[in-house]
This record gives C-alpha cells, structure tokens and sequence, in this order.
C-alpha cells in the first residue's frame, strides 16, 4: 500500500473516532467511547474494503500462487471486511465480529508479506512497488488494529 494510503487509513480510523466521540458527546453528554471506537472500525473497513473492488487485479496478486480462486477470493474479503465492520456497530454481534476481524487480521498478514517480499504495487498490479521497507509500516499497523478490535469489540464492552 502506497504510503498515501496508509496514512488514510489511520486518517479515517482516528478522524472518525474523535468525530464520534465529540458527537455523542455533545448530543447526549457522555462520550460512547465504545461505540465510537466500533464505528471508526467500521468505517476504516469500508474505505479498506473498497480497494477491493477497485485494485482487484493487484490485490490478487498479493495471493500466493497455490491458492486458487483469488479474484473471487478478494471480492468476497472485501465483503467480509464491510459485513463485520458493519456487525461492530450492535452489541449483540460486537464480540463475534471482533473475534473474527482479529483472526481476518492475522491471516492477511501473510499475503502483505508475500506482497513486500515480491515487491507488489497492488494499485499498479505491476511489480515496483516498496519491497520489504512497506513492512516496517504494515506490521505495527496490523498490531495497532488487532488491538483496536481487541479494545473496543472485546475488552471494554
């Protein structure tokens, strides 16, 4: 992921979650931290979910070649991504949800590595991108959403 879209990921995370946080703050006088916290998920997972669908083609690239099926594979991810993000939004759903994002988390992992170590730009579907310096970002991102997840889906409800 170019560096640009990284940021925008974390942008839309904590943008969304202080925008929150001052609305229910504001109209109801308490600051509904964990809903905020689920709602700002929510939408990250949209805006991620959305390269999905317009990266296809680079985004399964970053599948390894012994897993079959990969453009299939990365439309119904992305529907997975706004279907659980979606689910954060109701308690009843929220631990579940949280549960499953985190294990979703940890199985992409290995397909960001496979992307760095061959050097994919998943929006160019063409093999110049970063290399493995794009790592030095996305583990710790995935660590800081893991524990998002874990925070606001598990913990504190």
């Amino acid at each position: 992921m170019p560096k640009s879209n990284r940021m925008k990921v974390l942008i839309v995370l904590v943008a969304v979650f202080l925008i929150a946080t001052g609305i229910a703050r504001i109209f109801s006088g308490s600051w509904h931290v964990v809903l905020s916290g689920n709602i700002a998920m929510c939408m990250m997972l949209c805006f991620t979910a959305s390269g999905h669908f317009a990266f296809s083609k680079g985004m399964a690239m970053m599948i390894p070649s012994f897993i079959p099926f990969k453009k299939a594979l990365v439309f119904w991810t992305g529907l997975l991504e706004i279907a659980a993000g979606i689910a954060l939004l109701f308690p009843a759903s929220r631990y579940a949800a949280g549960i499953f994002l985190i294990l979703f988390f940890i199985c992409i992992l290995p397909a960001n590595i496979h992307a760095a170590l061959h050097h994919l730009d998943y929006q160019k579907g063409s093999y110049d991108g970063k290399g493995v310096r794009y790592l030095w970002f996305r583990i710790p991102m995935q660590l800081f959403l893991i524990a998002w997840v874990g925070y606001f889906s598990i913990y504190l409800p």
